[in-house]
């Protein structure tokens, strides 16, 4: 009897344990990205490099309907999915971004999120090529990019 009631535990305790993962999550990854991605952006903005920034890819975001900030985002998405969004939220809070253009980079955040990470952890671990890196580097990249074209239509069209 004992036997049977370990391969089935109480829905509390798989409650339970989901909980406490989550929060270890949340407390060790995704918390510390999103203030580092704040405190980054209040340098670059005291600094002044997020004008630079601002400038140096004000053309190619314009194309998306975003200033040139928004590039920001992406870079920081591209190293962390919690970074990125974390990125995002302090430009709205600074009204660099609005809730449309929110809307226009969040796919592109979550498309292409992360890969720096992941790049360590799953595609040394796995054995990929080196020479085969390059393209799965470049694939999200893209993707996200016409998500934010993609995302700009939709965005004019309602």
């Amino acid at each position: 009897m004992h036997s049977a009631q370990a391969k089935n535990p109480m829905i509390t305790d798989v409650f339970v344990k989901g909980a406490v993962q989550g929060w270890n999550i949340s407390v060790t990854s995704t918390v510390p990205n999103v203030l580092m991605a704040f405190v980054i952006i209040k340098i670059l903005n005291h600094s002044g490099l997020l004008t630079i920034i601002g400038d140096l890819f004000g053309p190619l975001m314009a194309i998306f309907g975003l200033p040139g900030e928004a590039a920001t985002v992406l870079l920081g998405a591209w190293m962390s999915m919690g970074g990125g969004v974390g990125v995002a939220i302090a430009l709205y809070d600074q009204s660099i971004l609005d809730g449309t253009m929110l809307a226009v980079m969040a796919p592109s955040i979550f498309l292409m999120g992360s890969q720096v990470q992941y790049m360590g952890r799953c595609l040394g671990v796995i054995g990929i090529e080196g020479r085969r890196i390059p393209v799965i580097m470049a694939v999200p990249i893209i993707v996200a990019l016409l998500s934010l074209w993609v995302m700009r239509l939709i965005v004019l069209g309602s």
